[in-house]
């Protein structure tokens, strides 16, 4: 909640009073699955890629090779798709 008033460039209490909960879960899954606020985890990543380069064959490694964005949780469908594979001789 902090990161995100910070981010909106507000107070806790400005974000409480400005967005509804359901605004928050929006703002949240863009925050954990697209796109993590602030630049603190691209700075890591341009600095990891840059380490990593001259160790690297073949592809050389991209910043966002090293920011933590999740993935979304799966469907029913894709997971039964994913048990279905692992019964497969």
């Amino acid at each position: 909640m902090f990161r995100l008033a910070g981010h909106l460039k507000m107070t806790i209490r400005e974000l409480g009073e400005r967005m509804d909960m359901a605004e928050f879960r929006e703002w949240w899954a863009y925050c954990r699955f697209v796109e993590p606020f602030g630049q603190e985890w691209l700075q890591t990543g341009i600095q990891a890629a840059a380490t990593i380069a001259p160790y690297s064959k073949g592809r050389s490694p991209k910043p966002t090779d090293f920011m933590p964005i999740e993935t979304p949780p799966q469907t029913m469908a894709e997971m039964m798709e994913q048990l279905a594979k692992l019964k497969r001789p």
